[in-house]
């Protein structure tokens, strides 16, 4: 009798919406989650096992085998399995795509995971017989020989201390050997420093959280700019430390990580590890394995640390949780906020979310009871909040973009020893050049867009896809040598800044400031420096920074985003001006901010001066409710892109056409993107709205099923981002 064929269905990192089965030959053993290696087509890929004995679609006679087991025990834990599956469903993205995304690239080059464990060395029992007398010709083996007598090494230590070549010698020569080492989990040994005082709120705060260890609870922490949610989460954690469980910290920004590691360290002793994309492949295949067996107690990472394999996860907490870049915004779109929150209930843990300015998706939770709020009204240090004063531009003669009431503010205070902070979103020289004679300007030849002028670097720059070129000579339009800048970037304010203030040193922070290695920790701690100074830079500036000394915030051009297409743009500027403004009067001394403006009476700008961005959200979030936008409703975007135009429109006329047999999904488009051109492709979109989640997800799983046989998906580029927060 024939013994049974045994199908398995394998995960693969392709961009194909289906599975692939392969027979698994009879030697072979196999558990889901672990990584196989499978011939697809004319190569040989990496997949997760997904499924056990299954019935395939094809004959067996089809079926191609597998042609090796990589793990013995799984890569992705059951729980984290179901935690990719689920996102694989609700973004509608590839699980092979989602579950690679979830491994180290080390781990997907498809070398056995024994081979990343540690190492140590030993003497064998030839090793223990020899004497001293046997390495008379070495002294290094000596030396090596000699340290091994009292006891093992680990590897870091041998390669650290003690010759190469005299360890392969010793190795050949079977006098050493080397062994497989266990990760074990991390000892905690109570606090390197002591805690803070709470304030009332925080105290609150702390126990609300505490109460609900061991189960799923989700919370927003709403405190103002310096009202301390950091010593919450400092001091949220201890208790679970004991309990020898672990905390993912995530933060938006690479930026943001050293400093929140640095109190993190400071305060436990106990193993906190960070990650994010700056790392190298070891240092982060070295983090998810320490994550894995227990060893890290606290990892600090950017968005993809929500899919490290925690051993025993006792808390999630999001910093700055309305900031865009936790939003995944091309390839596997996903939101990190969301997906913690799915994992949290996973692991049966509470998840708390902090921000000044919390996003509207938060504050719906909250009233629709999903989220329970916790509330710090005021500054940790007792400091007032920062004075907000608008300065009307309007009939004023500039000087730099400055007007004289925000010079003589700043000189006032750089008398005064203290620091002075100015807010530009636009790096470069100026966002153009312009020719003097008829007017012509400089546009990217891929783009719909001007590209900004760097100085430095002499070049012009697309910061759209990148596109740079040499400055021209002459005009394109007239062949005139007459070129100007046009407005005003970073660069440029802090060559006139050092004119206006010669003896004052300015700091710049932006992209091109802080792009080689070490350059944003060193400028950062150049702010730290009592003493008067000039900070300047874009939105970077904005995330969470502690700067002491800074008394004044000058807002030099508010009116960019005043009057943007996008419904989103309010939420987004009023949640930059809080937390630029959140920058001043951190330390001792009371706090100003300037907002420079053509607009004094815009609504928004009123609404964040007289009443403040609690108020301005509770207003934001009542007029999204009668406009039936998120997150009143649940929304889906497609995008389309091609070097022509009309492939475009005519593709998702399709899409919208199909979507037409479910009356109560509404749709907008298609329509032109803002930003109608990039890097040489026209681009177009269509928002898809329903007031009922699962009717719109059903809705999108039948389109993906139909627009993979349409011939038109073949010439153009198409995604699908759900829960759009990108509208460009």
């Amino acid at each position: 009798m024939e013994a049974a064929v045994t199908a398995i269905r394998v995960a693969l990192p392709v961009p194909l919406r289906q599975h692939f089965d392969y027979l698994l030959p009879p030697e072979l053993e196999v558990s889901i989650g672990c990584r196989v290696r499978v011939p697809f087509g004319k190569r040989e890929l990496v997949g997760i096992v997904w499924q056990l004995a299954v019935k395939p679609d094809v004959s067996e006679q089809q079926l191609k085998p597998v042609l090796a087991v990589i793990d013995q025990t799984p890569v992705l834990p059951a729980l984290l399995r179901q935690l990719l599956s689920f996102a694989a469903d609700y973004y509608h993205h590839p699980l092979g795509e989602v579950l690679t995304a979830a491994l180290p690239a080390l781990l997907r080059e498809g070398r056995p995971l024994a081979d990343y464990l540690p190492r140590a060395y030993r003497l064998t029992d030839s090793g223990k017989a020899a004497n001293l007398q046997s390495f008379s010709r070495s002294a290094k083996q000596a030396e090596l020989w000699q340290a091994l007598t009292t006891q093992a090494l680990d590897e870091a230590t041998v390669k650290s201390h003690y010759s190469g070549s005299a360890l392969k010698q010793l190795l050949a020569k079977e006098l050493v050997e080397s062994f497989q080492t266990e990760i074990a989990p991390y000892h905690y040994q109570g606090l390197a420093e002591p805690a803070l005082q709470l304030t009332a709120d925080q105290a609150l705060a702390v126990t609300a959280v505490n109460q609900a260890q061991g189960s799923f609870r989700p919370f927003l922490l709403e405190g103002v700019t310096g009202s301390g949610k950091t010593e919450v989460y400092l001091q949220l954690i201890p208790s679970l430390l004991e309990l020898g469980q672990q905390i993912l910290v995530l933060l938006p920004e690479i930026g943001l990580t050293p400093q929140t590691l640095e109190r993190f360290s400071k305060r436990f002793r106990a193993p906190v590890l960070v990650w994010h994309s700056n790392l190298s492949d070891g240092e982060r295949l070295n983090c998810w394995l320490q994550a894995a067996s227990g060893s890290a107690a606290v990892v600090i990472g950017t968005r993809s640390a929500l899919f490290l394999p925690f051993r025993k996860l006792g808390l999630i907490i999001i910093d700055e949780e309305h900031d865009l870049s936790l939003k995944q915004q091309d390839g596997f779109r996903y939101h990190a906020r969301d997906l913690a929150i799915k994992r949290a209930a996973l692991e049966r843990c509470p998840i708390l979310l902090g921000s000044a300015t919390p996003s509207l998706e938060s504050l719906y939770n909250c009233q629709q009871g999903r989220f329970t709020k916790l509330t710090l009204t005021a500054r940790a240090s007792g400091q007032a909040m920062p004075q907000l004063e608008l300065v009307d531009l309007k009939q004023q003669v500039l000087q730099y973009g400055l007007a004289a009431q925000s010079i003589q503010q700043m000189q006032q205070q750089l008398k005064l020893g203290k620091q002075v902070m100015l807010f530009l979103n636009r790096r470069g020289f100026a966002p153009a050049l312009s020719c003097q004679d008829c007017g012509w300007l400089t546009e990217c030849q891929r783009c719909s867009a001007f590209t900004t002028y760097h100085k430095h670097s002499r070049q012009l720059v697309c910061h759209h896809c990148g596109a740079t070129r040499a400055v021209p000579r002459q005009c394109g339009g007239c062949g005139s040598t007459r070129l100007a800048p046009v407005g005003q970037g970073t660069e440029q304010l802090e060559e006139h800044l050092s004119v206006l203030f010669p003896e004052v040193p300015v700091t710049r922070l932006d992209r091109d400031s802080t792009r080689r290695k070490g350059a944003f920790a060193s400028l950062l701690a150049e702010i730290q420096q009592p003493g008067p100074r000039l900070i300047l830079g874009t939105q970077m500036l904005a995330k969470g920074h502690h700067f002491p000394f800074v008394t004044l915030v000058v807002i030099v051009d508010v009116d960019g985003a005043l009057y943007s297409a996008d419904f989103r743009a309010p939420e987004q500027l009023g949640q930059l001006l809080t937390q630029v403004a959140g920058r001043a009067g951190r330390g001792h001394d009371k706090g100003k901010v300037l907002l420079q403006t053509q607009h004094p009476e815009h609504a928004l700008l009123q609404d964040i001066m007289l009443n403040g961005y609690a108020a301005f959200a509770r207003s934001a979030l009542l007029e999204r409710q009668q406009t039936l936008l998120p997150p009143c409703q649940y929304m889906a975007l497609f995008r389309a892109e091609a070097h022509q135009s009309e492939l475009c429109q005519q593709w998702l006329q399709q899409v919208a056409s199909y979507c037409q047999q479910q009356p109560q999904v509404q749709q907008l488009g298609p329509l032109l993107s803002p930003l109608e051109r990039r890097a040489g492709k026209y681009r177009w979109q269509l928002h898809l709205y329903a007031a009922q989640r699962p009717l719109l997800h059903q809705l999108l799983s039948q389109v993906l099923a139909e627009v993979s046989q349409w011939p038109l998906s073949r010439k153009i580029k198409w995604q699908l981002d759900v829960d759009a927060l990108d509208l460009s």
